[in-house]
């Protein structure tokens, strides 16, 4: 067996097994089971794909909703890594091989970008969430990138929070492996199997400062404070 077929197997099987650590988890204990599962779960692979969140500055508290630029599938798992939280995902991390059913029964929430009406449920459930005391994360461009400049924000969850009154802390992921975003066509198990061979990986996570709607006169000037923050400017 060659070195690069038997690290791609052992990716494998690595997943495989925290797929079934996250679907246990789920599955059993009371009502905060699910974040505490995504949370363990997160943490564990992080450290088994030898994945490293350098954070640069400290978290500061008191903000239900945390937002941030896209790069990779990983980037929910480096938050969710830092504190048990629900999360809004894209459609297809639901059929991810191996952890789909197990982000699904751990209460990732998922969202068609392309559907109205789909994006109007998820909103709609956000809401309901965070006015439950729910801590929650949302990458607003909807899309990963290289981190050369940021996509157009979907404004819905943003401009949400603001009519609800909801802090917000915006973070700025950046990396220096080039191997880390995930973008265009690229499927789930090259880029894992890329992971496996790099052998170490490291992710910048710069938190920005907690943004309380009351400080802004508008909802244009919230959202703008915010993207400046996500475009690391």
């Amino acid at each position: 067996m060659t070195p690069r077929r038997g690290r791609t197997l052992t990716s494998l099987r690595l997943l495989a097994a925290l797929g079934g650590t996250l679907w246990t988890a789920a599955t059993v204990g009371g009502a905060r089971a699910p974040e505490e599962a995504l949370h363990r779960w997160s943490r564990r692979l992080l450290k088994h794909l030898g994945v490293t969140a350098d954070l640069t500055g400290p978290i500061p508290e008191g903000a239900p909703l945390w937002v941030s630029n896209h790069l990779s599938w990983l980037d929910p798992v480096v938050f969710l890594a830092l504190r048990p939280s629900g999360a809004l995902a894209k459609l297809e991390v639901a059929g991810y091989p191996l952890v789909g059913a197990g982000a699904r029964l751990a209460g990732l929430r998922f969202v068609d970008r392309d559907n109205p009406f789909s994006r109007a449920t998820a909103l709609r459930a956000l809401a309901r969430d965070l006015g439950r005391g729910r801590s929650f994360l949302l990458f607003p461009e909807g899309t990963t990138t290289s981190g050369q400049g940021l996509a157009p924000l979907r404004e819905g969850g943003l401009r949400m929070a603001y009519r609800l009154g909801i802090p917000v802390l915006p973070f700025r992921l950046d990396s220096p492996d080039r191997h880390y975003p995930w973008t265009g066509d690229a499927t789930l198990m090259p880029h894992l199997r890329a992971l496996a061979e790099a052998g170490a990986t490291h992710v910048a996570v710069t938190p920005g400062p907690r943004l309380h709607p009351q400080d802004y006169p508008d909802a244009d000037a919230f959202v703008a404070a915010l993207r400046s923050h996500l475009q690391g400017s």
